[in-house]
């Protein structure tokens, strides 16, 4: 692998390899949602931490930002085509943790108790 295929490559599994970004992705699969919505359907994400994946995903043209000239203010956010194709990613790696997690939590039990 060249150098610029293996810069591209960690660049992009730097953002949707990291703890939100892809459930962020899955929880946006055809709804236009507000972050208070976004924040309800994803359990253990903080708000700070849901503005930050949202703005990086945003600068990144994975979904787009929507904000309404309203009273309250209201704000939408939803994939881009770009960002949809995602979804066949996110749910297939969403199965694998599903049916490898207690698996893993074996291991991880065996390894530490022989530490």
């Amino acid at each position: 692998m060249d150098e610029s295929a293996g810069r591209a490559i960690r660049e992009v599994l730097d953002r949707v390899g990291d703890k939100w970004s892809l459930l962020v992705i899955a929880t946006l699969r055809g709804d236009r949602l507000r972050f208070s919505e976004l924040l309800k359907h994803i359990p253990g994400i903080s708000q700070r931490m849901l503005t930050l994946t949202l703005r990086q995903l945003e600068r990144d043209g994975l979904i787009t930002r929507t904000a309404y000239a309203e009273v309250p203010p209201r704000v939408e956010y939803e994939l881009t085509p770009r960002g949809g194709t995602l979804i066949p990613i996110a749910r297939t790696i969403g199965d694998w943790a599903m049916e490898n997690h207690a698996a893993i939590e074996e291991s991880r039990a065996r390894y530490d108790a022989a530490r």
